[in-house]
C-alpha cells in the first residue's frame, strides 16, 4: 500500500477484535492487513479442524461457550482442557494458553466453569527480504551520547487471565432452554500492539474486557431431525491503557553530543458493543442434509481510539467513533454415518465513522476558525466483507468397543473490502481510498475417541497478513536543528512483510462419572 493510502487509513482507525475468546457474535473489523496471533482460540472445538463450519453443523464442544443455552445438549458432566500454542513466522511473536473447563448437568439444570492462563511473547518487526537499513550520517561526529534515562525494550513475555461461568435450564415439555454466561479477561499482552507504535522503545499494556450473554434455544423434533432456533444477546465492554515510551533526541551544547530523553504517552482504547444473533437450522428432504441461516447485528461505540503510529506516517489524534456491523450467512451440511461435511457463506456489510476533535482553536486554510471541541477530521468507512468456510470430517472405527479415529480438513477464506472517505476540515480537503485483501486459512485435525476419554489435535495456518517492518530510508530531507528537536521526515516507503500465523491445539475431554 502506498504511503498516502496508509496515511489515510491510519488517520482514521486501526480496529481489531481483541475482546473475547468466543467471538462468534462479535464481528471483527480490520482496516490494514496486520497479521494477528490466534491468542483467543482457547476453548475446545469439534469443528475447528474442518474450517470452523458452524451455520448448519452444530459444534457440541464450543457452542456452550458461544450461546449458553446450547449447554442443554450436554448429556453428561465432562472435564475439558485444551492447551494451545500459536506462533507468527519470521520470529515476530507467539503465545501459549492453558485453559481448564468443567461442564456439568443435573436434571434440568446445567452449568460450567472455565479458567485459563496465557503467556504472550513480545511482537517484533520482521526483517524485510533483501532490505537494508541505511544509516544516515549526522552533523556531529560524536554521534549520540549516553541514554541511560531511556528504558530498554521489554523483551519479557506477559500474561493474561480468563474466567468463564455459565448457568442454564431446560424447560420440560416445551423443548426450550435458556442460559446466561459471563466471561472476564484480564489483559496485559495483546499480540501485535507493539508494532502499531513505530519508533517506541517500550510498551506497557493493561486492561480488561467483560462479555455478558443471554441465550435461548428452541427445538421442534421431526422425523428427519429437529428444527432449531437459537438467539443470543450480548454486551461486551473493552478497556485498555497503553503506556508508550519514546526516546526524543536533543542537542546538548555542554557535551557537544546528541542526547536522548524519555517521553511517555498514555493511549486509551475503549469500546462498548451490543450484539444480537439468530441461528435457524432445519433438515432437508434428502437424508443427512441440513441447511441453516444466521443473522448478526453489532452496534459499537468507541469513546476513545488509540493514537497509533506506523513508520513514515504521522499520527493524528482520533477521538470518538461508532460502528454498525452486520452479517448474513447460509450454510449447508451433510451428516451421514461416520462422515460430516459443511459449507458456510457469510456476507458482512459494516459502516464505521470516526472523527477528531480540536484541542484548541485552529485556523483553517480558508482563514476561518474551528473552535475547541469541534471536528477537525471525519472518516467514513463502508465495508463489504465476505467469509467462506468449507470442511469435512471422516471417522473410522478402531475396535469393537466403539473406539474411533477421525480426520479433518478445512479451509477459511475471508475477503476484506472497504471504501474510505476522509474529510479534513482544517486543510479543506477530501480524499477517498479503496482497499481490499484476502486472508486464507487451511485447517486440519486428528482425534482419537475411546469410551472414557477423547483426545483431539487441531491446527490452522492463516496467511494473507503482514507485520510492519523496518522502514528503508533512501535519504533524509528537511533536516532542521532548532536547539530543541531533530525534525527528520523520511522519504522512504513503509515496509509490510508477509507472515503466517500457525496455531496448534490439543484438547482432552473426560467424563466426570
Amino acid at each position: 500500500m502506498p504511503v498516502s493510502g496508509l496515511r489515510a487509513v491510519c488517520l482514521a482507525t486501526l480496529s481489531f477484535c481483541f475482546v473475547s475468546p468466543a467471538q462468534a457474535q462479535l464481528i471483527p473489523i480490520k482496516t490494514i492487513p496486520i497479521a494477528q496471533g490466534n491468542q483467543f482460540q482457547i476453548f475446545p472445538s469439534n469443528n475447528l479442524g474442518m474450517g470452523s463450519v458452524s451455520i448448519a453443523l452444530p459444534d457440541s464442544l464450543q457452542d456452550p461457550f458461544v450461546n449458553p443455552a446450547t449447554g442443554s445438549r450436554l448429556q453428561t458432566s465432562r472435564f475439558f482442557s485444551s492447551p494451545t500454542v500459536y506462533s507468527v513466522t519470521r520470529g515476530t511473536g507467539g503465545g501459549r494458553s492453558l485453559p481448564l473447563a468443567v461442564l456439568a448437568r443435573r436434571a434440568n439444570w446445567y452449568g460450567g466453569l472455565a479458567l485459563a492462563l496465557q503467556q504472550v511473547d513480545p511482537s517484533r518487526p520482521p526483517e524485510p527480504d533483501g532490505g537494508v537499513i541505511v544509516d544516515v550520517p549526522l552533523s556531529n561526529p560524536g554521534g549520540f551520547g549516553p541514554s541511560s534515562v531511556v528504558p530498554s525494550p521489554d523483551l519479557r513475555a506477559h500474561g493474561n487471565q480468563f474466567a468463564f461461568g455459565m448457568i442454564g435450564r431446560s424447560i420440560p415439555g416445551r423443548n426450550l432452554s435458556i442460559g446466561a454466561s459471563v466471561l472476564w479477561n484480564g489483559l496485559h499482552a495483546l499480540d501485535g500492539v507493539e508494532l502499531l507504535y513505530a519508533g517506541s522503545r517500550r510498551l506497557a499494556q493493561s486492561g480488561h474486557s467483560l462479555d455478558l450473554r443471554v441465550g435461548a434455544l428452541k427445538e421442534w423434533p421431526g422425523e428427519r431431525g429437529a428444527r432449531t432456533l437459537e438467539a443470543t444477546l450480548l454486551r461486551n465492554t473493552f478497556a485498555a491503557t497503553h503506556e508508550v515510551t519514546y526516546a526524543d533526541a536533543f542537542w546538548d551544547p555542554t557535551t557537544q553530543q546528541f542526547q536522548e530523553q524519555a517521553r511517555i504517552e498514555r493511549n486509551f482504547d475503549r469500546s462498548n458493543t451490543w450484539g444480537l444473533q439468530l441461528d435457524y437450522r432445519m433438515p432437508l428432504p434428502t437424508p443427512g442434509w441440513r441447511i441453516g441461516w444466521l443473522a448478526t447485528a453489532n452496534s459499537s461505540s468507541q469513546p476513545k481510539i488509540p493514537n497509533y503510529e506506523l513508520a513514515n506516517v504521522p499520527a493524528v489524534p482520533r477521538d470518538p467513533g461508532r460502528t454498525s456491523a452486520y452479517n448474513f450467512g447460509v450454510g449447508v451440511a451433510r451428516v451421514l454415518g461416520p462422515s460430516r461435511f459443511g459449507i458456510d457463506v457469510v456476507y458482512e456489510p459494516i459502516a464505521s465513522y470516526t472523527w477528531a476533535h480540536a484541542a484548541a482553536p485552529i485556523v483553517t486554510a480558508a482563514g476561518d476558525t474551528i473552535g475547541t471541541g469541534a471536528k477537525t477530521l471525519e472518516n467514513r468507512f463502508r465495508f463489504s466483507n465476505a467469509l467462506f468456510r468449507i470442511g469435512f470430517d471422516e471417522r473410522l472405527r478402531l475396535t469393537s468397543n466403539d473406539s474411533t479415529v477421525a480426520f479433518q480438513l478445512g479451509l477459511i477464506l475471508r475477503s476484506i473490502n472497504y471504501h474510505l472517505v476522509q474529510t479534513d476540515h482544517v486543510q479543506l480537503q477530501q480524499r477517498s481510498l479503496d482497499t481490499r485483501w484476502i486472508e486464507w486459512t487451511p485447517t486440519w485435525g486428528l482425534s482419537l475417541r475411546f469410551p472414557n476419554v477423547e483426545v483431539r489435535y487441531q491446527g490452522r495456518a492463516t496467511k494473507g497478513g503482514g507485520r510492519p517492518g523496518s522502514p528503508i530510508f533512501i535519504g533524509m530531507g528537511g533536516v532542521r536543528l532548532d536547539g530543541a528537536s531533530l525534525v527528520a521526515p523520511p522519504n522512504g516507503q513503509v515496509v509490510m512483510t508477509d507472515v503466517s500465523t500457525v496455531t496448534h491445539q490439543i484438547s482432552v475431554s473426560l467424563p466426570l462419572r
